[in-house]
């Protein structure tokens, strides 16, 4: 969001995570800032106060100056935005197909009503009045008898003819036939729907009105806990939802809580003293936190979903989708999303902040774990949004990073370790340097009981005999002979055609420089962020030094999401969905990566990733990119090459054609032969009939020429999947909607 601004690292990350938990154990009972004021359900964040106008000038006419005055004190509550919470979870929420952004949303029908002409519709209207003016005419006047009020003298007294009553009877039956009488010929001539297309729907029409919802029903009287037999627990929290000391993601997270309760019943007790203690700040994150800070986005936690903009209402999208929000969520995210678009084309202002955003909230409710990898300086929320924040290459930084994703396997270091050094080395075999790193990482572990640092993973890498002259001391000092072995192994393929020791070197020697002094600390003297808290609610953010080390970055960026979808596979508890956001995916994706986000829909997890074009990953890794993901997203601006890619990934639809051949007619009588050459005089057209073919077609649903050159700015093409296999077809997207 362009109000952020850029906030102080050393202020920022002042702060700790507090003790992370899973969802089921997250309810801390010490005294932390609760008392802060709850905001309401809120949309974008409201605009900035006018500043204020400049100082003018005093004169001598001035009078004396007024002392200092005091600035009006602090409001104690935020502004409120939008409905309140019990507005908001009584708004219907109707699930229309992936992608609708269903909070309040209605339904349209599957296919568009067949519309007649204006011209059709003004002529039928203007020859059914004037039936209808004839016709009441001629009764009138009396051209077709007395048959008409023959009704009127079989239910009226044969006394009222002639009569102040029976005139007053005849002017009533005047009076209906002329209603009956424009019912019927309005309907002939259609004269409510010419008016709906001459001025519109009426305001309201075709929107439900809400019902309110019974008690047994009310969302806001926690329903479920009463029907449990916590009507005191419920009580309690109804009044904190009425007294509006409860937010949405207050809500959202108590009744997680209490999910997990139904999971676990040995919960319960603890979880009724939390609500009794601390009403709506039961449960809490283990930060404390109660909400963002700001938001850029609107989001439905209920049905954790965040919009990102409108379907627009074109050809070009279905009929039932048009004018319809459309929104994200962990349904989707699971399947992985991927966006291209040439720079300024908004995927970190359209898709990533908001996403991040929606996450964190979802993370503060106990639901999500989000980790967004941008470069230092990226508008992604200011730091008090996050409960980590590593600054890498920043001396301010509190956090540290760990280099082999929390692991103490050498094996599985090694794993990792390669795919994110030489991972996109076309010439490297990456078994061969997995091997290579385990035959040292694993007997420095067995020496020194901890993997090396950078320095000194470099050192053996290089080979340097003093390094490795003294890890072989420690070794047998140890008794170490198996890893002796593995470690003489390693010195023996050294420098042997194929060797991926100075590949390795040269890689490690990117992290080996001042900037990084004091990162990738293995002594413990650190505080490193290891992926494997995935199981925690957390909201982490990875700063990369992208403008001095672009290299660096683009090698640990590949090692984050290596190690991302290494842990996120093995977590023991998955009811956490856990989202890698990385908001520059140049040159990170690996084959292997790629086999790895596959593997993310089976655990409960996705990634995000974004690409200026897709030549920045190899192009023989392009058809296995669009395949891993299930969310595909195209911005304004690709080039034909990628809306080729795309194209192809989208694949074809059969579609109804109507072709119209018009042939001249030509007459055989005198009469006609003069009409028809009248009409042409006055038309300057010849008389024609026309021929239609209807036939079905398969075409592509969006071409490539169509992707580079009729996507309009601030517009996207997306298509959607489901982890449970659920698609949308590609959609026109207005993401300022």
């Amino acid at each position: 969001m362009d109000t952020d601004g850029t906030y102080d690292a050393r202020d920022a990350r002042a702060g700790s995570t507090g003790r992370a938990g899973s969802p089921g154990d997250g309810w801390d009972n010490s005294d932390g800032p609760r008392a802060h004021s709850v905001p309401r359900p809120a949309g974008p964040p409201p605009p900035l106060p006018p500043s204020a106008p400049p100082p003018v000038a005093p004169s001598a006419a001035a009078g004396p100056r007024p002392g200092p005055v005091e600035p009006p004190p602090a409001p104690e509550h935020r502004p409120v935005i939008g409905p309140t919470l019990r507005d908001w979870l009584h708004v219907p929420r109707v699930d229309a197909g992936p992608g609708t952004w269903a909070y309040g949303h209605v339904v349209r029908a599957e296919r568009e009503p067949e519309k007649a002409p204006l011209r059709q519709l003004v002529s039928g209207a203007l020859i059914s009045l004037l039936a209808g003016v004839l016709l009441w005419s001629l009764i009138y006047n009396g051209y077709l008898g007395s048959i008409w009020v023959w009704p009127l003298l079989a239910f009226t007294p044969d006394s009222w003819p002639g009569t102040t009553t029976g005139e007053t009877s005849l002017k009533v039956y005047y009076a209906l036939m002329i209603i009956v009488m424009a019912v019927v010929f309005g309907r002939l001539g259609r004269w409510a729907e010419l008016a709906r297309r001459a001025f519109g729907p009426r305001p309201g029409a075709g929107v439900p009105v809400p019902v309110p919802p019974g008690p047994e029903d009310d969302l806001a009287e926690w329903p479920e806990l009463r029907a449990a037999g916590q009507g005191e627990t419920a009580a309690r929290l109804a009044a904190e939802v009425r007294d509006g000391r409860m937010n949405d993601v207050d809500y959202t997270r108590i009744r997680r809580a209490w999910q997990s309760v139904r999971a676990d019943p040995s919960r319960l007790t603890a979880f009724t003293d939390e609500v009794r203690a601390h009403g709506a700040a039961a449960c809490v994150h283990p930060s404390h936190a109660r909400d963002l800070p700001v938001r850029a986005a609107r989001h439905d936690l209920l049905g954790r979903q965040v919009l990102l903009g409108t379907v627009q209402d074109g050809q070009r999208n279905p009929y039932a989708r048009r004018g319809t929000g459309l929104a994200l969520d962990p349904d989707l995210l699971g399947t992985s999303l991927l966006a291209v678009g040439p720079p300024g084309a908004g995927k970190t202002r359209a898709v990533v902040r908001p996403v991040v955003e929606s996450l964190a909230l979802q993370a503060l409710a106990g639901r999500a774990a989000v980790i967004a990898v941008c470069a230092t300086g990226t508008r992604l929320g200011p730091d008090e949004a996050y409960d980590v924040v590593v600054g890498l290459g920043d001396p301010a930084s509190v956090y540290d990073l760990d280099l082999y994703g929390g692991t103490n396997d050498p094996d599985e270091a090694a794993t990792l370790l390669a795919e994110g050094l030489v991972g996109d080395l076309a010439d490297t075999d990456g078994r061969r340097a997995t091997t290579a790193l385990a035959q040292l990482l694993g007997p420095f572990r067995a020496a020194h009981d901890r993997l090396p640092s950078v320095p000194e993973l470099r050192e053996l890498l290089d080979g340097e005999p003093t390094a490795l002259a003294a890890l072989r001391e420690a070794l047998d000092t140890k008794g170490q002979y198996g890893m002796r072995r593995e470690l003489d192994t390693r010195e023996r393929q050294s420098g042997t055609p194929g060797d991926p020791g100075p590949a390795l070197a040269d890689r490690i020697a990117l992290l080996d420089r001042p900037a990084f002094a004091g990162f990738f600390d293995t002594s413990g003297r650190t505080r490193p962020f290891s992926l494997r808290t995935l199981e925690h609610p957390l909201r982490v953010r990875i700063d990369l030094p992208e403008r001095g080390h672009a290299e660096a970055s683009r090698m640990l960026a590949r090692l984050i999401l290596a190690q991302f979808t290494a842990n996120a596979a093995v977590r023991a508890d998955r009811s956490l969905f856990a989202c890698l956001v990385l908001d520059d995916a140049t040159r990170t994706l690996t084959a292997e990566t790629l086999r790895g986000v596959q593997r993310l829909r089976s655990a409960n997890a996705g990634a995000v990733l974004t690409l200026r074009t897709l030549d920045d990953v190899p192009e023989a890794l392009h058809t296995s990119l669009l395949g891993a993901v299930g969310c595909r997203m195209a911005f304004s601006g690709i080039t034909t090459w990628d809306g080729k890619r795309f194209a192809e990934a989208w694949g074809t639809e059969w579609v109804e054609t109507r072709d119209v051949t018009q042939r001249t007619v030509f007459a055989d009588q005198p009469l006609t032969r003069a009409i028809h050459a009248f009409r042409k005089l006055v038309t300057g057209k010849a008389v024609t009939t026309d021929a239609v073919t209807v036939r079905q077609v398969e075409r592509e649903r969006w071409s490539a020429s169509d992707l580079a050159h009729a996507v309009p700015a601030g517009h996207a093409v997306l298509s959607l999947r489901t982890v449970g296999g659920e698609h949308a077809p590609p959609l026109l997207v207005d993401l300022g909607g």
